[in-house]
C-alpha cells in the first residue's frame, strides 16, 4: 500500500510504501521523546519525497550519521535517516495523512549502545 504524509505547513510531502498493519517504535531518547516521534523505517526504495527539497534542513548530532530532516518553514521533522538504518528512513507514522493501522514497541533510546541489536533485528 502507498501512503502519503508531509510536515504541518505542507511545503514538505512524501509517499511510502508499507503493509496495512506495521509496528512502530517509540523511542525514548532525547531528541525522540521531546519531538514525539512514532518510528516506522522503510528501504529508500520505498520512500519518495514529493516535494519541498528546498525546505528542508539538516540537523545532526553525536557521531553525526543520523541525518534529521526538518522543514524549514514548520519545523515539524516527518522523516530521517537513521543511525540504525542509514540505508533507510525513520517515518514519523504521526506525519502520515492516513496512517496504517499499527502496534507500538518501545525501545529504550536512553542507552542506545546497549539497545541497538534489538532495532536491527526487528527490521
Amino acid at each position: 500500500m502507498k501512503y502519503q504524509g508531509g510536515c504541518h505547513c505542507g511545503a514538505v510531502r512524501f509517499e511510502i510504501e508499507a503493509p496495512e498493519e506495521i509496528v512502530v517504535t517509540q523511542c525514548n531518547c532525547s531528541i525522540c521523546s521531546k519531538s514525539g516521534y512514532l518510528h516506522y523505517v522503510v528501504d529508500k526504495e520505498a520512500f519518495t519525497l514529493l516535494q519541498g527539497k528546498a525546505q528542508l534542513s539538516t540537523y545532526t548530532f553525536g557521531t553525526g550519521v543520523a541525518q534529521h530532516h526538518f522543514c524549514k518553514i514548520c519545523g515539524i521533522k516527518p522523516f530521517y535517516v537513521p543511525r540504525s538504518h542509514p540505508q533507510g528512513f525513520s517515518i514519523n507514522v504521526r506525519c502520515l495523512d492516513n496512517p496504517p493501522s499499527y502496534s507500538i514497541n518501545t525501545f529504550d533510546g536512553q542507552h542506545w549502545e546497549d539497545n541497538i541489536h534489538q532495532l536491527r533485528n526487528d527490521t
